[in-house]
């Protein structure tokens, strides 16, 4: 097995030059401080755009549970009573001013489910636009006009199943274009040995979001009524667009407070690893193992990913019986431990590789293994322990916690082989790994017509199930280095 210490000599091509970041021949200029920096107030502010993206999307499957009227659950939905009712009886008077929809268990999964199909559509369009004309007013707009739709939730479901089928829709085509753009950006501004806490830092805000708009949604929903929930979310994401216009540039060269220093930092650091090409090399591009590599995990991931998160809800308050407002805490409990995960793995990640010495893809190996395989574990544990709530509540965080390993993974993966293109890698991968967004929660549903506990044991095996293969796959042919299809003709610099 090859060793991951950079510098020892190795005959292996392609395998054995990703142990160097930089070309050997480049004079590296001294890192830039980090505080006051640009490059990390951009991650900041991206980490808060995320916080809102997240809670845009996360808030209906709160609000969902008090949208349905209390005869079509118990009609459709079926509570199980395997477990004793756990929640204490509520001395406060639930507000239920809120308007109630008939919606049985497959509407409201086809409801929760709409908004992937507009998010799949512009993952790639997405990417390619960030690498042609930048990201920042892409992925700005693209939360503004996600924002500006969530205003309108309450009005489309009063308008009936198909308003709210078609604005969470439109919902998702302004977040699909977010990712990619990002990463776009990223690639302009992220030194590669700092790839992994910038993007960590960055992305964890979906988690952050999640952690505090599952709760808030639920003592909003508890304590005044579900409309709310949709009007104070969408408010804070049109305040965040003005922050991002105001502070935030594409590219270095462009920005106008950053440090020359700093500028010329990243410059350096960047150079030789981005292309000039103006046509992007698509066959190649698809052609090339490593980035199938990043689609299997992607999509794998994925699956646990968007089941959970679309589902833990109801699988709190159907199976272990939990309130509205206890829900909404427990059901953020896993997502506070996966931003945490996220930004810890991430300082550990790029310090593994700086002053360990160890190669890119051995770092990205290492953790897209713990990330999927770790999760994988946990989740099958929880559905042997039966009404044990404390144990399902500690497996189920447990489990989506160590999945923030990944995003040191394969997540960030595209920066390392493509960085020139990896806001259009993003949108191919994340296309794929939008299908379980779209389909997971569907056949989940259907596999759990009686909500029963072993019903549900059959969910968690088939995501822990994907989740194992998608590991091994990306651990077999995933690379670290930038591959030659990603460079000038007279480059031969691959990272």
């Amino acid at each position: 097995m090859r060793s991951p210490v950079r510098g020892l000599a190795s005959s292996d091509g392609e395998e054995g030059s990703d142990r160097t970041p930089l070309l050997q021949s480049t004079p590296r200029v001294e890192a830039a401080p980090v505080c006051g920096s640009a490059r990390y107030n951009l991650a900041v502010l991206a980490f808060f755009g995320f916080f809102v993206l997240y809670a845009l999307r996360v808030n209906l499957s709160v609000a969902l549970v008090d949208m349905i009227d209390s005869n079509t659950t118990l009609a459709d939905n079926k509570t199980s009573k395997e477990c004793a009712e756990h929640s204490a009886p509520i001395k406060v008077l639930h507000n239920q001013t809120g308007k109630r929809y008939q919606w049985d268990a497959e509407t409201q999964g086809w409801i929760l489910g709409s908004f992937f199909y507009g998010y799949i559509i512009t993952q790639i369009p997405g990417g390619y636009i960030a690498s042609k004309v930048g990201g920042k007013l892409l992925l700005g707009f693209g939360i503004l006009g996600t924002a500006i739709f969530t205003l309108f939730t309450p009005v489309a479901a009063d308008f009936g199943v198909g308003a709210l089928i078609v604005l969470r829709a439109l919902e998702g085509l302004g977040e699909g274009v977010t990712f990619p753009a990002m990463h776009a950006m990223w690639s302009s501004w992220a030194p590669p040995l700092e790839r992994s806490k910038l993007l960590s830092i960055s992305y964890a805000g979906a988690q952050l979001g999640t952690v505090i708009s599952l709760p808030l949604s639920g003592i909003i929903c508890f304590y005044m009524n579900w409309t709310y929930v949709f009007y104070l979310f969408g408010i804070v994401g049109i305040i965040w667009f003005i922050l991002w216009i105001l502070l935030v540039s594409d590219k270095p060269e462009t920005h106008k407070a950053i440090s020359r220093h700093e500028k010329e930092y990243i410059l350096s650091s960047l150079k030789n690893q981005l292309s000039s090409q103006k046509s992007v090399p698509w066959v190649p591009m698809l052609k090339s193992l490593p980035l199938w590599a990043i689609v299997v995990a992607h999509f794998s991931y994925n699956w646990t990913f968007y089941t959970l998160l679309t589902l833990l809800p109801t699988y709190m308050k159907e199976i272990l019986r939990f309130n509205v407002q206890e829900n909404g805490l427990l059901s953020a409990l896993p997502y506070f431990g996966c931003w945490l995960c996220m930004i810890l793995s991430g300082q550990a990640a790029d310090n593994l590789r700086a002053k360990w010495n160890f190669s890119t893809i051995c770092v990205r190996r290492v953790f897209s293994l713990i990330g999927m395989i770790g999760p994988a574990v946990f989740l099958v544990a929880a559905g042997f322990i039966g009404c044990d709530y404390s144990l399902a509540v500690a497996f189920l965080t447990i489990s989506t916690t160590l999945g923030g390993f990944c995003s040191s993974g394969f997540s960030i993966n595209h920066l390392d082989i493509a960085p020139s293109y990896a806001g259009i890698l993003l949108g191919i991968t994340n296309t794929f790994a939008t299908i379980p967004g779209m389909v997971g929660p569907v056949i989940a549903k259907s596999l759990t017509p009686d909500n029963t506990i072993r019903e549900w044991q059959t969910v968690f095996y088939i995501a822990a199930a994907i989740n194992v293969f998608g590991a091994i796959f990306f651990t077999l042919f995933g690379k670290g280095e930038v591959q030659s299809w990603a460079l000038n003709d007279q480059h031969g610099h691959r990272n």
